[in-house]
């Protein structure tokens, strides 16, 4: 035990302390972050080399494929640090970055797929005038608009760490994230818990509402259309998205219930949770878009068709 701020100077993970087979959880965390990173990039490729694909709702996918880099990389590496070279330390100010970076990711994995939303909503209730409101220019603004609302709501997140006094150095989960740190400190942390609920409630029922009436409105103009063909073309252009929404805001809620709820988890449990929430989405989105979207999906084949087998 610690007298304060000064004589901490690093910090200690210990979630994975009770894995019976670290280096193969390991392994395989670092197997997913290798193609969760290696098929975004691809996406990325594939839509700022295509000057057919720099439209509004690429756009918006290259931003998620961005979104899903830093959310992984924000926390993956140092996972994979502690459980395949048995690095458990990590210095002050990276641990405080660490938990600015996985906070800005978390947010903007919300806010991006909102965005999304957005634009299925105007494509589908107002598809006359969709190219006129929702312009290539507007939608990098909105973008940016989001990283910089994004970034300024999560600097809050350190911000509230930073002035405490802290008396332990091990943190009991899996990297540096918010709960980790503020059990490190000498004050009660209830307070700090109940102050990033109320945060992350308000940003994750928020957007959910705002995903949930826009596809409301969405089914009221399916509902009125009479023909087949347009209800099918319809719902093409949103499942691909349906299933980003399920497979982010999912296993959060999932999370969050059984946390809420009172079930009591083993760290294991716990950390076995966050990871899928982590890992989960990140690697599922970029492959729905590259196989579901005919444009990246033709350019892939036409790319994969132009390699010399004999090279």
């Amino acid at each position: 035990m610690n007298a304060g701020l000064n004589t901490i100077s690093e910090f200690v993970i210990t979630g994975f302390d009770t894995l019976e087979k670290p280096v193969a959880v390991g392994i395989i965390i670092l197997i997913v972050y290798i193609l969760v990173m290696l098929a975004n990039l691809a996406n990325i490729c594939f839509i700022m080399l295509d000057q057919r694909l720099h439209q509004p709702m690429y756009l918006f996918i290259c931003n998620l494929a961005v979104v899903d880099m830093l959310y992984c990389s924000s926390s993956c590496p140092t996972m994979i640090g502690v459980l395949l070279v048995g690095y458990k330390t990590i210095s002050f100010l990276p641990c405080f970055v660490q938990i600015f970076a996985f906070g800005l990711g978390f947010v903007m994995e919300l806010f991006t797929i909102s965005a999304m939303a957005f634009d299925r909503l105007i494509a589908i209730v107002n598809p006359l005038r969709y190219h006129s409101i929702l312009t290539n220019y507007r939608s990098v603004l909105l973008t940016f608009l989001l990283w910089i609302l994004g970034s300024a709501a999560m600097a809050v997140v350190p911000g509230t760490l930073l002035p405490l006094p802290f008396c332990y150095s091990s943190l009991r989960y899996m990297f540096c994230d918010y709960a980790a740190v503020i059990g490190t400190t000498c004050v009660d942390p209830n307070p700090y818990f109940n102050l990033m609920t109320i945060l992350t409630s308000f940003l994750l029922f928020g957007t959910f509402s705002f995903i949930s009436v826009s596809y409301l409105k969405i089914v009221i103009v399916v509902i009125k259309m009479t023909s087949n063909s347009s209800n099918k073309k319809v719902f093409s252009t949103c499942f691909s998205h349906l299933i980003v929404i399920v497979c982010y805001y999912g296993p959060i809620f999932i999370l969050v219930v059984v946390t809420r709820i009172g079930l009591n988890l083993t760290v294991e449990q716990y950390n076995g949770l966050r990871v899928g929430t982590i890992l989960g989405p990140s690697l599922v989105n970029p492959f729905v878009y590259c196989f579901r979207t005919k444009e990246i999906r033709n350019k892939l084949l036409r790319t994969i068709s132009r390699v010399d087998p004999d090279e």
